[in-house]
């Protein structure tokens, strides 16, 4: 059983300093797991935690799926000798969609979510009751490696309802689990005081200074240990934006005086993965000093990549700062052997990463239209939540009446990016927040606006935003009514590769099935459409796609959605893992949403992160 005063922990009476990484198991595929959190233990890491996304297990009101991916993580992680930390939310923030919570639900609940609304509460139990039983069966106290799971996350930095946090406190214990609860906040007054609960462990996260962390949580707590539940080593990236590093010394340097200062560790990330498909999340700048106007600010999506600069870098492969952490928690291990322990004796060993395929190019050779769902007719435009649709496209059309002069054309609450026709012929390019060239049309034209969704916000109170085209399109002053919508359902959160697929490769809706899209040599005239090319490869390995030419859009291997590219960068190449790759003959599906007409795919066999 784990125990806690302001000494430290204790597992079945002996001290115990947690050494945990972060590795999510969600961002990464299943067969790539062993390797991974091999890879941490040999670092000298004694724990591995994940967040668990909500919206990726129940992509719509009762639908579940996917529950046994954690369960089978957690056994894996025991099988490497490594003890968990299991946080489920149920609002994660993790830079991943919506911070986890389903958009279904915070289009219906809106600013309700993460309070005490009945409503809200009912969703979230029901999500309680279908993940939690995986995570109780594997608790330490019960012969299994999950020492401790999370209440709600940084729950301080959004709001005050104690209600509500002690009704999720009540629903982990009522569905059985029972080993230690904890809370994770910022180290400032106003966050733990308003995120932690009585009875509760608090954590504190930070990247640097830590005794100054540690100081302020135990003001507030001095009867708990020292734990930095998020020990910020490296950072996120946004498109437009360098891509973050840190120094490795650096971050040696503070995990060393982390360890002094007697706390326990969770690095995050120790491995960061991959936003596949459209999971990745989104931000907004932080607003000027002594100001809190997170919602005017401006909008930033997360890119695909979430290298995160961590130690183990997106394919698994060791860094620098793999190395000095790796001496760091040597130094630690020799002083204090007892406390450093593994949930077993075994040798640690370090395997490396899949092999890289060599350079090529991959032409695309057969072309389809995009699969248009059903028209839906309304007199302002559907939000994609209101069309049933997590992430993807839909084509908005409206007609403006005649006669007219040429008046300014407006779209209102734009989320995120469009492109518009006019009588067929493309004339702009619009994007959240971005300033462009004056629109204008005459009356009696036909607009068509292709929408597309880019990450929902996942950090501050713009979390559960809706997407589509949120306002309306204005003709000068006058809103243009009557509105025809169809959805294009590319990459639902639900159906990436699902485990229960014999291959591992389940398809995308509106992908799923190829080979009905009518794939043929010549493009369509229509744009944009899906363009396609076949690799033939002897044995898989790793390998980064990158678009010559192309501006933006998003990538499926065999079915499997690698994730959205952006000429923006940082990011210039998506990474594909070995076990989306296949002996013999291997499809990749490309759609250019920009004024670009790519004519090859390159496989690259590095990274290329700006």
């Amino acid at each position: 059983m784990l125990t806690y005063d302001s000494s430290g922990f204790q597992l079945d009476g002996s001290p115990l300093r947690i050494l945990s990484g972060a590795m999510h198991y969600f961002r990464t595929r299943p067969e790539q797991w062993p390797q991974r959190l091999a890879a941490l233990r040999a670092m000298g890491l004694n724990t591995v935690e994940t967040y668990v996304p909500w919206n990726l297990h129940e992509p719509a009101p009762g639908d579940f799926r996917r529950l046994a991916e954690l369960p089978r993580f957690l056994d894996e992680a025991a099988r490497q000798g490594l003890w968990a930390i299991v946080r489920p939310g149920p609002y994660i923030c993790a830079e991943w969609d919506n911070g986890g919570l389903p958009g279904w639900l915070t289009a219906r609940v809106g600013r309700r979510a993460r309070t005490s609304d009945p409503e809200f509460l009912a969703a979230v139990d029901a999500y309680f009751d279908a993940v939690l039983p995986g995570v109780v069966e594997r608790q330490s106290d019960r012969g299994g490696n999950v020492l401790l799971v999370q209440v709600e996350n940084e729950y301080g930095s959004h709001g005050s309802d104690a209600a509500y946090l002690s009704h999720l406190t009540e629903g982990l214990r009522r569905r059985g689990v029972s080993v230690p609860l904890f809370t994770s906040d910022g180290p400032e007054d106003h966050l733990l005081s308003a995120g932690t609960v009585p009875g509760l462990l608090a954590t504190v996260n930070f990247g640097s200074d830590p005794e100054a962390a540690f100081e302020v949580l135990r003001r507030h707590r001095p009867q708990d240990p020292p734990f930095c539940m998020e020990f910020w080593n490296g950072w996120f990236d946004h498109w437009g934006e360098k891509h973050h590093t840190r120094e490795p010394e650096d971050a040696a340097d503070a995990l060393r005086r982390i360890l002094a200062a007697g706390g326990s560790v969770n690095i995050y990330m120790a491995h960061g993965g991959t936003n596949f498909a459209t999971t990745a999340g989104a931000n907004h700048a932080d607003p000027p000093f002594n100001s809190t106007d997170y919602v005017d600010s401006p909008y930033q999506p997360a890119i695909t990549s979430y290298d995160y600069d961590a130690p183990l870098d997106e394919r698994g492969a060791p860094t620098a700062k793999y190395e000095l952490f790796r001496a760091v928690l040597a130094d630690f291990a020799a002083e204090h052997p007892v406390e450093a322990r593994f949930l077993d004796d075994r040798e640690p060993e370090l395997p490396g990463p899949a092999p890289l395929l060599p350079a090529q190019e991959v032409a695309l050779t057969t072309f389809a239209p995009l699969p248009y769902g059903a028209a839906v007719d309304s007199p302002v435009p559907p939000t994609f939540e209101e069309l049933g649709l997590e992430h993807g496209l839909v084509r908005y059309t409206f007609r403006v009446p005649g006669p007219r002069p040429e008046l300014p054309l407006t779209v209102e609450g734009l989320r995120d990016r469009a492109t518009v026709w006019v009588d067929g012929e493309r004339v702009a390019e619009l994007a959240r927040g971005v300033e462009h060239a004056p629109l204008a049309v005459p009356g009696g034209v036909t607009v068509e606006l292709l929408v597309e969704s880019l990450g929902r916000v996942n950090y501050g109170p713009q979390v559960g935003e809706t997407k589509g085209i949120i306002g309306g399109v204005r003709h000068e002053r006058q809103y243009l009514h009557g509105c025809r919508a169809e959805p294009v359902r590319l990459a639902e959160l639900a159906e990436l590769a699902e485990l229960a697929d014999p291959a591992g490769l389940a398809g995308l809706a509106g992908l799923a099935g190829l080979a009905g899209l009518g794939f043929r040599p010549e493009p369509p005239a229509e744009r944009p459409y899906l363009a396609r090319g076949t690799l033939t490869v002897r044995s898989p390995g790793d390998t980064f796609l990158a678009v010559p030419g192309g501006r933006y859009g998003q990538l499926w291997v065999n079915g499997f959605a690698l994730g959205r590219y952006d000429e923006r960068g940082p990011q210039r190449t998506l990474y594909c893992p070995q076990p989306v790759l296949r002996s013999g003959v291997n499809e990749i599906v490309l759609l250019e949403l920009g004024d670009a007409e790519p004519t090859v795919v390159e496989l690259r066999e590095r990274p290329d992160l700006g």
